[in-house]
């Protein structure tokens, strides 16, 4: 009886612990009182006070408009790096690539940081591009480590792909880009998708590296929420993250839906 409750009891714990502060943070946005931890009474003023911040929309805005471009860019690097790691198992410097791409793993985001604005500092004195720092320079740094995510995934999908599909192409006539446009990027999709997320998601969570390479005018939302909260949570804060929260709810919640409706295929 007892080993019965344990495991339900453990997890009932683990998820409490997990999610009660993300409830306690959204249960709070909608308090009319500044003080966070103190209730008062039920209101969407701090909803009002977050859409009259130009200075919070703006950092918003901006982020959005990095993460999609670096993911973008990231995606279309990775993909090759991984193509190039999978297909061609012996070139020269393939042991360097494979380095490169391993090492934004496993750098520390304040070594990464710092070795690019050194690079970007160079580069200004050498060629005078990038022109000061901005969102040009984050789109770079966020680039560079959410292409190593992205390679690692679409990696993993590309080692277990079928090749007697493409060779059955090639066999028909079809040359090697058009195997690799019309067979193999429709397979590998769902990696491409998942990798453009986690690029994403990567570049807009992303504070420290941003810190290093950004400049004036060119703070991200991260940067803007943390220079908030150093002089204590704002309730506005609370409220951007509820949004945030509700938004990633709602597409795991279609993308859940979607699963469940998508006709299941016979296998023969």
């Amino acid at each position: 009886m007892r080993r019965g409750w344990l495991l339900p009891t453990i997890a009932v714990l683990g998820f409490a612990f997990l999610y009660g502060p993300i409830v306690s943070l959204v249960v709070f946005s909608f308090n009319e009182s500044r003080l966070v931890t103190v209730w008062s009474r039920f209101s969407l003023k701090w909803y009002g006070e977050l859409f009259a911040d130009p200075q919070m929309l703006n950092a918003a805005w901006l982020s959005l408009q990095i993460a999609a471009m670096s993911a973008s860019i990231a995606l279309v690097l990775g993909t090759l790096c991984a193509v190039a790691l999978v297909r061609f198992r012996r070139f020269r410097g393939r042991t360097a690539l494979a380095g490169m791409v391993s090492a934004p793993l496993v750098m520390p985001d304040v070594i990464t940081g710092l070795s690019l604005l050194l690079l970007f500092v160079a580069m200004e004195g050498l060629i005078g591009w990038p022109s000061g720092r901005g969102a040009t320079t984050i789109t770079i740094a966020h680039t560079t480590f959410c292409m190593a995510y992205i390679t690692v995934v679409v990696q993993s999908r590309l080692a277990d792909l079928d090749l007697s599909l493409e060779e059955a192409a090639m066999d028909l006539g079809a040359t090697p880009a058009r195997v690799f446009f019309d067979i193999t990027l429709p397979i590998i999709a769902p990696a491409l998708i998942s990798g453009w997320l986690l690029g994403f998601t990567l570049s807009l969570d992303d504070l420290v590296i941003a810190s290093f390479v950004s400049g004036p005018g060119s703070s991200t939302l991260p940067m803007v929420i943390f220079s908030k909260i150093r002089l204590g949570v704002s309730p506005d804060v609370n409220a951007l993250a509820t949004i945030i929260i509700g938004i990633v709810s709602l597409g795991v919640l279609g993308a859940t839906i979607l699963q469940m409706t998508r006709p299941k295929t016979n296998k023969a």
